[in-house]
Formats: C-alpha cells, structure tokens, sequence
C-alpha cells in the first residue's frame, strides 16, 4: 500500500466519522468543531487530487470564516436546545419517512454508479499543463492576466456594498462624545490653559 492510498483512506474515514458525529452530537459546539474537522480532511483529499486552490479555499474561508462564526454565533446566543426538542416526537414520522426516501435514492445511486472507459487514466490536474504549472498558480495566471479587469469590478462592487452598509447602518447619538479634530488641533494656546492661583491648605 503505497502513501497516497493510506493518507486517502485516513482523509476519507475521517471525513465520515466527522460528519456522522456532526449530525449525531447533542452539544451543539461539539458538532461545530467536527464539521470543523470534517472540512480540514475534506482539504486534504483536495489537495492529494491536485486541487489545491479548492483545498485552500476550504481551509481559509470555510475553517477560517463561517465554522468560527457559527462557533461563535452558537456559543453567545446560549440557546435552549432542551425547549427546541419539546416537539421531537410529534415530528419523527414524517422525518422517518423522509429520512428512508433519501436513503433509499442514495442506494440506487450508488449501486448504479458506473465509472466511464474514457475516464481511466486521465490525468486528476483540473488545469493540466505540460510545463507542470501548479493549480494555484495556473488559476492566479488566468485571473490576473485573462480576467483581471472583471476582477477588479468585482472588488469595486463588495466595496461599494461593505461602505455602503455601514452608512446605512451608523447611527449618530447626540448623547455620545465625539472627538473633533479641527477644534482641537485650531485651538489657542491661550484658552487652552488657564492658570490657577491656589492658596496654601485649601487645595483646589
């Protein structure tokens, strides 16, 4: 068994596992870290098949960005997830039922999957290139070179809508102290420090 193969079936088991204790832990914060763990192999799997701009981005955005925010989204709103499976059983037939249509599509699906002649041996680089230019780098060159004008639109879009929501969401309240740097800085000397002449035992 060569190395490829074992670090594929340990990604893979992995990955199952996690994803079964996503769905199946109680603590909520529990099944976040598992999908956490569940993306990270998920990567790695991309990463063996060449991909590794997908693997990557996984990390970075889904690790990185929305399973920390749930994490976190989850763990201050301190829900009641006792009061939410009040009506667990009043809903268990219907959810049975749905739950063995999809299992049963599942296993059709799978038992009729037939992998293409034409697929075999064909090359797991999804830019193949003869000089052996690596995925990220073969996607940075086409978007920065091919693209890049329709990349930078896109930038100026998000940046238009980010400053865009923070002017539609700022509130200004007349009771808060705000800080006024052209007064402070054209202020004079002379009005700015007063002199006080305090007698001996009295203090100020």
């Amino acid at each position: 068994m060569t190395a490829s193969i074992l670090f594929f079936y340990m990604f893979s088991g992995i990955m199952l596992a996690s994803a079964f204790m996503v769905i199946s832990s109680r603590n909520p914060v529990h099944s976040v870290l598992f999908l956490i763990l569940a993306f990270v192999n998920a990567s790695g799997l991309f990463i063996m098949t060449g991909a590794e701009f997908l693997g990557l981005l996984l990390i970075v955005v889904y690790v990185g960005a929305v399973a920390v925010l749930f994490l976190f989204v989850v763990m201050m709103l301190d829900v009641d997830f006792v009061e939410l499976k009040d009506g667990f059983l009043q809903y268990l037939p219907i959810g049975a039922l749905i739950g063995i249509i999809f299992l049963v599509e599942l296993l059709l699906v799978v038992g009729s999957w037939v992998a293409a002649p034409v697929t075999e041996g064909t090359s797991q680089q999804p830019i193949p290139d003869v000089n052996e230019v690596r995925n990220i780098e073969a996607l940075g060159n086409i978007l920065y070179t091919d693209h890049i004008f329709y990349f930078q639109i896109a930038g100026m879009i998000l940046l238009v809508a980010m400053v865009g929501a923070i002017v539609l969401t700022l509130r200004h309240k007349p009771s808060v102290r705000r800080q006024d740097i052209a007064t402070q800085v054209g202020r004079d000397p002379k009005t700015a420090i007063r002199n006080v002449n305090v007698e001996s035992g009295k203090g100020l």
